[in-house]
């Protein structure tokens, strides 16, 4: 057993207790992440973790071995929900909590069954990091900066997809199984894409790259722009100083939105508010998009334990976008997580 396993029980009664507050005899949790932050095992096939006085986690013959070296709790074949509705039906009478990411037919064949209510109570749990949890960050966070550190970007020569295989490979060879979510390299023109997949495209300027690394099921994500003309220069140093008075705004019993707020403020003050298409940022964990969210229409508060994202980014479309991105956790004093310099120039690319 791992050492952090002994507060898992712990937390299990915490999430226990929220249910009895909500008048919920279970829960039935089909989603990895989720079954992964109650019971310590992150399923690769299908499995349900039902979370009641006595919960029980159901797996498949392809993750047994595994379920029963790393789970916390009793475990039980899964063989269909069918037959596990049947014997659901046999113990459980009263309101059964579903994840609000259950799929339609699942939630149909639930239904018929039980009276249901949808809920997000696992989530709200997660968006508060424990120390063992925050430490894993910090292990993604550093696979990723190191696996950056490792290419040689004056004397790199290739294109989008090489600098994003490249620093795929560094982090597998670093101890990451996968990359967090799809490398994002753009460069030239397609930067203006945020969210646009690298490609074949030999490098142009300027390069914006958006990478993470998993540690033990925790994610990092962090996004660097590197510059190299007057106007790309000046457009970084607004979304330095937008990130910097969205991290110094950041604390606990704020509401998420005036984070957005903040660093929508100091963009706008630069002529660049239409540019800002995207929110200033999300919360990470076991997923790399989870709560709290730092939008316009987040009605959240942010408390103390919490490790978001601050990522303002400008989009001119049809010539060049930029974004910064970086990982704070939320003390009374806002700490940063991520090291890599936030200015990169390059002449060499």
């Amino acid at each position: 057993m791992q050492s952090n396993r002994k507060d898992l029980p712990m937390k299990i009664n915490e999430i226990i207790e929220k249910m009895r507050q909500e008048k919920l005899e279970s829960l039935f949790i089909l989603k990895p992440e989720n079954i992964a932050y109650v019971t310590g095992f992150k399923p690769s096939s299908a499995s349900v973790l039902i979370l009641k006085e006595e919960p029980l986690l159901f797996s498949t013959k392809l993750d047994m071995e595994a379920a029963q070296a790393q789970s916390c709790l009793p475990l039980e074949e899964f063989k269909s929900l069918e037959e596990l509705i049947k014997s659901l039906k046999e113990t459980l009478n009263g309101k059964m909590g579903i994840e609000n990411s259950m799929s339609v037919g699942t939630y149909k064949k639930i239904c018929k069954n039980f009276q249901t209510a949808p809920n997000d109570i696992i989530e709200g749990f997660r968006a508060f990091k424990s120390k063992n949890e925050i430490n894993k960050i910090k292990g993604a966070i550093r696979i990723a900066e190191d696996s950056f550190k490792d290419i040689d970007f004056s004397k790199f020569s290739g294109s989008e997809d090489d600098l994003a295989a490249g620093l795929e490979y560094n982090m597998r060879k670093a101890g990451s199984v996968k990359p967090a979510f799809e490398t994002i390299v753009t460069s030239g023109p397609r930067s203006s894409l945020p969210h646009a997949s690298s490609s074949s495209q030999e490098l142009g300027n300027p390069v914006m790259i958006d990478w993470g690394a998993l540690y033990e099921n925790y994610a990092s994500d962090m996004t660097r722009s590197i510059v190299q003309s007057q106007k790309e220069e000046e457009i970084l140093s607004v979304l330095l100083e937008a990130q910097k008075e969205a991290i110094n705004a950041i604390k606990p019993g704020i509401k998420a939105s005036h984070v957005d707020n903040v660093a929508r403020g100091v963009i706008e003050e630069y002529g660049y508010g239409r540019y800002f298409i995207h929110s200033t940022g999300h919360g990470v964990g076991l997923e790399v998009h989870e709560k709290p969210s730092l939008s316009s229409k987040s009605d959240e508060i942010l408390e103390k334990g919490m490790v978001v994202t601050v990522e303002p980014g400008i989009y001119m479309e049809g010539k060049f976008g930029l974004r910064v991105e970086d990982m704070v956790l939320i003390k009374n004093s806002p700490k940063i997580l991520t090291e890599l310099p936030r200015k990169i120039s390059s002449k060499n690319l």
